[in-house]
Parts: C-alpha cells; structure tokens; sequence
C-alpha cells in the first residue's frame, strides 16, 4: 500500500506526489499535500545548480524559498546572500532562509526532503 488516509493518518509515497516538477532534465521535485502540510522530496542531479537551472523560471537573483530540510543521499553547497556557506549531506537537517544559491557537489544525486514553511 503506497497511499492511506483514515481521518487522522495521511500517509503518501513520492510515486503519489500530488505534482511533479521537473528541473529541465537536472532532476525533478515531488509534491505532496499532507492535509494542511506539504512536503517536497526532490532530487537533484550532479550539475545542477539554482541559479543556472531555477532562476531563469523563478525571475530572482537568489531562491526567495524558505527551506526546512533534511538531506536523505548526495551533497549540496548552500550560499547565502550575507556570505554564510555551508556543505551539507546524508543525514543533516538544515535550515536556510530566503536569498541563496545552491548547487550539487560530486557526481551522485542529492535527495532532500523539504518541509514547507507556512509565511
């Protein structure tokens, strides 16, 4: 059973994302809506890169996304605007506000599971 729902439980797989996002053949985000919740587990492929592969969709310098995430495989360089960097993989959370970039380091995929943050 992939998918359940009875009243209080929801629970989903990404094969029963509730929409899927694909970043131009550099990786793709599943969307799942979890009641009032939404959760999006996205790979990104080695080469990817925010402001290479999202910003001409986007129209900003930098990602304006909230992200609350956690790291499931692979490797990712985050750089805020205000200069912090940080190298963040396999079994790390992370937390990054608006005005970065990112890009995958290394020749594997990285997954990461992306809490939505309400505004």
């Amino acid at each position: 059973m992939t998918q359940a729902t009875s009243g209080s439980i929801v629970a989903k797989s990404s094969a029963d994302a509730d929409q899927r996002e694909d970043f131009e053949g550099n990786g793709h985000v599943d969307v799942l809506k979890l009641g009032e919740h939404t959760v999006e587990i996205a790979t990104f492929e080695p080469g990817w890169r925010w402001s290479t592969n999202i910003k001409p969709m986007a129209g900003t310098d930098t990602c304006q996304q909230h992200h609350l995430s956690y790291v499931v495989s692979g490797r990712m360089v985050i750089r805020h605007n205000d200069g912090a960097e940080v190298e963040v993989g396999p079994g790390q959370v992370l937390m990054v506000e608006p005005g970065h970039d990112a890009w995958v380091v290394g020749d594997a995929p990285c997954v990461q599971v992306d809490i939505i943050v309400a505004a």
